[in-house]
């Protein structure tokens, strides 16, 4: 599995240049996944490499993070973040595909759902719903790790006991590839991220209501079968959202993933992967 190999390719969205990473055939069908708000298109490796025999797997570092271009505007809003993912579709040449997304990847995805029917197979949608960015406790929770988080580390046992702190749950692996491609080490010997992180930073903590977007409308409106991936542990997207999502769409089905939080395929991939794949799987049988 690991001697699948990856691909790279860029592409321009208003003007910045934007990075993606891919797995699996170039015939294969397309399954294009958005991660979160410190994330990286390399976080969803382990769940890409086992599908790479049959799916084309493509992430993308949404802008200002990873290798894509920094927002010098800082415009790091779901708006932002829709053309861009309009431009890589373009890019890719792809009439139909699968699009997945994890918490502010999962908003994007929502977003482009109602302006592209047409377009999406399904959807799988990684711990996000309504209100979960404005009013949920791992809101308010992300809000106080953006504050309190420096701008580097003397060490990388520095940066690694950072991650840890933050995120109890995550596995080996998860936090072996988050210092891989969240960080790098600066000609002075710095740790430092390679996301725009107080840009980011400025656009999340001042985001009005309207910025953040309203979910509700779009979850009425989805019209593709969607797969919804909630942390049985997570403080972001709770229960009870949960259960009315599903409640108002009949087309979404929830799992819940035991000993997961907010951050699902790091904290318990087996389990994620073990409920992506049938699902996948009855996409394309």
């Amino acid at each position: 599995m690991n001697a699948i190999s990856s691909r790279e390719g860029r592409f321009d969205s208003d003007g910045l240049s934007l990075r993606y990473v891919e797995w699996g055939p170039a015939d294969g069908p397309v399954l294009i996944l958005l991660h979160g708000l410190r994330s990286y298109a390399h976080t969803w490796e382990p769940v890409a490499l086992p599908l790479a025999g049959r799916w084309r797997v493509v992430a993308l570092d949404q802008r200002g993070r990873g290798d894509s271009d920094w927002d010098p505007g800082r415009h790091y809003y779901a708006g932002d973040y829709v053309r861009d993912l309009e431009a890589l579709v373009r890019h890719l040449g792809v009439e139909r595909f699968v699009l997945g997304g994890h918490s502010m990847g999962g908003a994007n995805a929502f977003v482009y759902a109602t302006r592209h029917p047409e377009q999406l197979i399904a959807m799988v949608i990684e711990d996000m719903g309504p209100g979960a960015s404005a009013a949920s406790g791992g809101a308010e929770r992300i809000k106080r790790e953006l504050l309190a988080t420096p701008d580097q580390f003397d060490s990388w046992d520095a940066a690694e006991a950072f991650w840890r702190s933050h995120r109890p749950n995550i596995s080996e692996a998860a936090l072996q590839s988050r210092l891989a491609y969240s960080l790098r080490q600066a000609p002075d010997g710095a740790i430092v991220w390679k996301h725009d992180a107080r840009g980011i930073a400025a656009a999340r903590l001042g985001a009005t209501n309207e910025q953040l977007i309203d979910l509700w409308p779009h979850v009425d409106v989805i019209s593709m079968p969607t797969l919804l991936l909630r942390g049985a542990q997570s403080d972001f997207l709770s229960a009870a959202t949960a259960d009315d999502m599903v409640e108002r769409n009949a087309l979404l089905t929830r799992v819940d993933i035991a000993n997961a939080g907010h951050y699902v395929h790091d904290d318990n991939l087996p389990d994620f992967n073990a409920a992506l794949y049938p699902f996948l799987d009855g996409l394309i049988s």
